[in-house]
């Protein structure tokens, strides 16, 4: 089978697509033919600290059809269009085939494509359980999404929105009117106005990427609100490991998010997806030989929504 594989002599992204054998899946996995990728920071992160899976095949999310199945598989059989995070159980997405824990995948809803089921795992699941789970969102709060031009964040104003928040986004320039379509309630261009000079309050921020100080958010937030951080670069992320318990000692609460795979929140994601309740957000697709330009341009931070690997189109 064909996959893009991690050679540290390849340039300029150490990614090279070869022929690679097949994999063969245990008792409790299935072989997925992939139909659709996606990318995401854990990606191109892991590939920069020199966290390499073991095929050296990166790719998280996944959708695609059952090849074959183990044979202590009950829940899925061949033919099963299946939706899942890889990034528990070896990655592996940027390929024709993978294999993968049953416990991990969901059922695609028949009138999702695979491409749009492909872009909702992993950014999805950790939008939502940024929102739900650490934030203990509520309706009728409000809610502040900074970020909210990506992956994470065009899945997280959707899904506050959905959960009954009153949301406010912050987002560059390029993404102001996508993010508006999305049916926020406030946008604010970061690029023209500093958010953080606002006397607006809120009861729930999320802090995708946000490079703003946790001063700045604690000064945003109700005296009883949760400042959420989902990923950011290392010195964000030590910030807040360090400072997070100290800034916390009050009332307002400060947590950093260590989203983990869960094939029931993907599930739930998919279903509120297939009953138009949620639009993953797709900036541009790539064959499966074009996987390190697409990666170069995740990671340089150029893309709106999701970026989707193409590689098996059904007849």
């Amino acid at each position: 089978m064909k996959a893009v594989i991690f050679d540290k002599n390849a340039t300029p992204e150490k990614l090279i697509l070869r022929e690679v054998e097949k994999p063969v899946p245990d008792d409790n996995q299935v072989l997925i033919e992939i139909h659709a990728a996606s990318i995401n920071a854990a990606d191109y992160r892991s590939m920069r600290m020199g966290i390499i899976p073991k095929h050296r095949i990166f790719g998280a999310d996944v959708a695609g059809r059952v090849v074959t199945a183990g044979s202590a598989v009950t829940a899925l059989k061949p033919g099963d269009a299946v939706v899942g995070d890889l990034s528990g159980c070896g990655f592996g997405g940027f390929a024709e085939y993978a294999v993968a824990p049953a416990s991990v995948l969901a059922l695609k809803p028949e009138n999702l494509s695979f491409e749009d089921a492909a872009a909702v795992p992993l950014a999805g699941v950790t939008a939502l359980q940024g929102l739900r789970d650490l934030g203990k969102i509520q309706p009728g709060q409000r809610v502040l999404i900074c970020g909210a031009g990506g992956g994470v964040g065009t899945f997280a104003v959707q899904l506050a929105k959905n959960f009954g928040a009153h949301v406010t986004a912050v987002c560059g320039p390029r993404s102001v009117d996508l993010v508006r379509s999305l049916g926020v309630d406030c946008v604010i261009n970061y690029s023209t106005e500093d958010f953080t000079r606002s006397s607006v309050r809120y009861d729930l921020i999320l802090g995708i990427n946000g490079s703003s100080s946790l001063a700045d958010y604690k000064r945003l937030l109700t005296p009883c609100g949760i400042y959420v951080m989902v990923g950011g670069h290392l010195s964000q992320v030590f910030s807040a490991i360090l400072f997070g318990p100290l800034m916390s000692l009050g009332s307002r609460k400060f947590r950093a998010l260590a989203a983990k795979p869960n094939a029931n929140d993907t599930a739930y994601l998919l279903q509120l997806a297939a009953k138009g309740k949620l639009k993953p957000v797709i900036d541009r697709m790539y064959p499966l030989e074009q996987t390190p330009e697409a990666m170069r341009c995740v990671s340089q931070g150029h893309t709106r929504g999701k970026v989707i690997i193409s590689i098996f189109k059904e007849q």
